[in-house]
């Protein structure tokens, strides 16, 4: 069955559970999972709409580093960013069907997933963000990325794509040898280890659509309050 066009939007995860279950097999046998054209069509044309008229104010510039270590850095990334919540439509199912995702990952490999923080992401003409990690050893703060493209009727010549260098590539230094090239299809899911894998995104000839997101660890002490960003 094509998920991506034959699943109606729900709260059963019995109706998603051939692609979670991919998912969470590739997680354990190679640290990523890739799976195009992979989000119900009708949950990715809703979000498409959605982001393409959310108001300009709306995006912010995306920095690096979290709370008093956040900063603008134009060398390492350009695109801007519009965090998501369940105050609409679109963002309410996108919140449901990550949710879904997080409890059966829960469930297969007890990774006790506790917290999930996404936003929208667009790259103008020519923005990038640079080779990065999403999370570093030691931190147990974010462990899964997950990362969705929203663009149809993408093709090879547009650039954009997501490169992922696999741990075997950075320890060895071949990184041309050893990348994962993604090409942002409309419907794509991305999922991989936030702490293992560096990856960049390379420049656009169009306007580029994503959403990028963390399933992360409760680590609250005490009166500390770990927050979601």
């Amino acid at each position: 069955m094509n998920i991506a066009q034959a699943t109606p939007l729900g709260d059963d995860p019995t109706l998603f559970e051939s692609l979670f279950e991919l998912i969470a097999n590739d997680i354990v046998d190679k640290g990523y999972s890739i799976c195009p054209f992979a989000l119900p069509e009708n949950l990715t044309s809703l979000l498409l709409q959605h982001i393409t008229q959310l108001p300009e104010d709306n995006f912010k510039r995306a920095g690096i580093g979290r709370a008093k270590d956040h900063i603008i850095n134009d060398f390492i990334r350009t695109d801007e960013i519009c965090w998501i919540t369940g105050n609409s439509e679109a963002g309410g199912a996108w919140i449901n069907w990550a949710g879904l995702l997080q409890n059966y990952l829960n469930k297969r490999l007890f990774l006790g997933l506790f917290s999930f923080e996404s936003h929208f992401s667009h790259y103008a003409k020519g923005d990038f963000y640079k080779k990065h990690k999403d999370a570093f050893k030691g931190e147990d703060n974010r462990v899964l990325s997950v990362v969705v493209y929203l663009n149809p009727n993408w093709s090879a010549e547009d650039g954009g794509e997501l490169i992922i260098y696999p741990q075997q590539a950075a320890q060895s230094s071949i990184i041309d040898n050893g990348k994962i090239t993604v090409t942002p299809n409309f419907g794509t899911i991305v999922v991989f280890l936030s702490e293992e894998f560096p990856h960049e995104v390379l420049p656009a000839l169009r306007d580029r659509y994503a959403i990028a997101g963390w399933f992360r660890l409760n680590t609250s002490i005490a009166n500390n309050i770990d927050p979601p960003r």
